[in-house]
């Protein structure tokens, strides 16, 4: 499937779609049983051409099991690594040292409660560039796209272009992995989904270029925003400045 917003916004790599099968696909990338790795780093490969797949025991850290929706359950003492650490502790893998990401072992914990929680019933998720995608016989669940600030822009303003209001965008704090597949996900089944920006997640900023970030939408989201493209702002001229000074 082409998409016309990448086209229009003259996007550096391809949008993500990211399916959710029973189906292994041959030839896709795929983490080491029980070894540690980085989602984001997956999505990134993606987004350049490759295709990855994750399983129930193929998904790389813990986090990226929860934020991919392949189990909901958080370990023991994640609070702490999550904020101020703890004597004793055992690290978990891929990280050496307490993050910092929230004060106090608390807020982390009420943090971790809050996230959306859902547990897909298929084996798989599998992340493949959306050009490779046949629509007609397989839906995507969520769309990402990464986008520049220019980019960024003009995907907000389209979210929110046939709609009332200011709030069809979201930015939550979280994981990487959390925003771009557990979040557009718990939207889509909401009467009115909205696009998740993310990437935000500094443990996972390395593996993506340093002017990008995400932005999800769940697959109904994408379409309306699709077929929203002609007669908007992007026809229009300050698009067109903008436009201009993006890399084709």
């Amino acid at each position: 499937m082409q998409s016309e917003i990448a086209q229009r916004l003259k996007l550096k790599y391809s949008p993500v779609a990211i399916l959710f099968t029973n189906e292994k696909p041959q030839g896709a990338l795929e983490f080491k049983e029980g070894r540690w790795g980085c989602v984001a780093a997956m999505l990134t490969a993606a987004a350049k051409g490759r295709r990855a797949v994750f399983s129930r025991t193929t998904f790389g850290c813990e986090g990226g099991g929860i934020g991919l929706g392949l189990f909901h359950q958080y370990s023991e003492g994640m609070e702490y690594f999550l904020s101020t650490g703890k004597d004793g502790l055992t690290p978990v893998k891929g990280i050496r040292e307490p993050e910092g990401f929230k004060k106090t072992p608390e807020l982390a914990k009420a943090w971790m409660g809050s996230v959306p929680s859902i547990d897909i019933p298929e084996q798989y998720i599998v992340f493949t560039p959306l050009s490779e995608v046949d629509t007609a016989k397989e839906e995507p669940k969520v769309v990402v796209f990464y986008a520049n600030p220019d980019q960024l822009t003009a995907l907000i303003v389209l979210a929110n272009y046939g709609r009332p209001g200011y709030d069809s965008v979201i930015a939550p704090f979280a994981a990487g992995c959390q925003t771009t597949c557990l979040f557009p996900w718990s939207e889509a089944a909401k009467e009115r989904p909205r696009a998740v920006i993310g990437m935000t997640d500094v443990s996972v900023r390395p593996h993506i270029d340093a002017d990008l970030l995400s932005f999800s939408v769940p697959y109904v989201m994408f379409r309306e925003m699709e077929d929203n493209v002609p007669g908007s702002f992007l026809d229009k001229h300050e698009w067109k400045k903008i436009a201009e000074r993006i890399p084709g």
